[in-house]
């Protein structure tokens, strides 16, 4: 025992707490008395390359499904890292993840979801971390290839996509691009500077939020800022702050049938500013839900719920 606790820079107790843990892990240890005792493995038992606590091992499968769910993953990819995770497992915690994993439902995916080149996604990772220009080809979603060089500032993952957000060295603006949509990376020699408290989540949830669509609205919230970032999915709106105790909210929308919906989680006054024809939608929701409050049967139904999904897509 004191040999091997020299030989792991350890205490005796942590020996035996490690002891404990493999037998935990149903790996055959056995102590064995005398002069020359100790621990010993089961004669022809071999240690497997990956040893997993049944939280480990749960949270791994676990994080796997979820992100096959997502689409950020090929299903290929996914099930056959559960199977490598599963041929390592000591058979008693095989047996019960898999009885987990049948039993397991998962809510469904996210619409359109892309595959994106694990090698292109490492590239780009590699030269963010190492502060490196990546230029690649550029497919626009109107089919238009175009070069292009980045400074990868980071990495978002959002809605079943893989986001890259960065300087472009072209233009010198701040941009997100797709990675489904890069082909030939290459990682440059020349180096970039990431500016201080650089926020690439941020950055991406505010360019889709702020991309042209045909409907520009603003509206003024009597709120406060946190309440009203808190209830409003930046991917969809800007809020800063306005006149005192009040919010300036602003929303690109394809439609508008579903902006009072979403307005109407602020649960506090607000203003339309614009456009106009925002106030018919809301009031058609407000008819709505006084309808269903007193009872009454909305035959028809109403349009002033609806979808925002599709317009919170880059």
């Amino acid at each position: 025992m004191r040999v091997l606790a020299e030989q792991l820079e350890v205490d005796e107790r942590t020996v035996r707490r490690y002891v404990e843990h493999l037998v935990d892990l149903d790996v055959p240890v056995r102590a064995v008395r005398g002069r020359y005792g100790g621990y010993r493995l089961a004669s022809g038992f071999r240690l497997p390359p990956l040893m997993l606590t049944d939280d480990e091992a749960l949270s791994g499968l676990l994080g796997l499904a979820l992100l096959r769910r997502s689409g950020l993953s090929s299903d290929e990819a996914t099930r056959g890292a559960e199977a490598k995770i599963h041929r390592v497992l000591p058979q008693a915690l095989a047996r019960r993840l898999t009885a987990l994993q049948d039993a397991l439902h998962l809510s469904a995916p996210q619409h359109d979801p892309s595959t994106t080149d694990a090698g292109t996604l490492l590239l780009l990772a590699g030269a963010a971390r190492d502060r490196k220009l990546v230029s690649f080809a550029y497919r626009s979603a109107s089919g238009r290839e175009t070069a292009r060089t980045i400074a990868p500032y980071g990495i978002v993952a959002h809605r079943g996509r893989w986001l890259v957000s960065g300087m472009d060295d072209t233009s010198g603006q701040l941009r997100t691009f797709r990675i489904d949509r890069i082909t030939l990376p290459r990682q440059l020699q020349k180096t970039f500077q990431e500016p201080d408290g650089f926020d690439a989540l941020n950055q991406v949830m505010t360019g889709i939020a702020t991309a042209p669509r045909r409907n520009h609205v603003v509206v003024r919230a009597q709120t406060s800022l946190a309440r009203a970032r808190d209830a409003l999915p930046p991917a969809l709106a800007t809020v800063t702050t306005g006149e005192s105790g009040w919010v300036d909210i602003e929303i690109h929308a394809e439609s508008l049938h579903w902006v009072p919906a979403l307005l109407a989680r602020l649960g506090c006054p607000f203003t339309i500013v614009e456009p106009e024809e925002l106030n018919a939608h809301v009031e058609a929701l407000g008819h709505l839900l006084l309808d269903a409050a007193r009872g009454r049967n909305h035959a028809e139904g109403s349009s002033a719920v609806g979808d925002a999904a599709s317009d919170a897509h880059s």
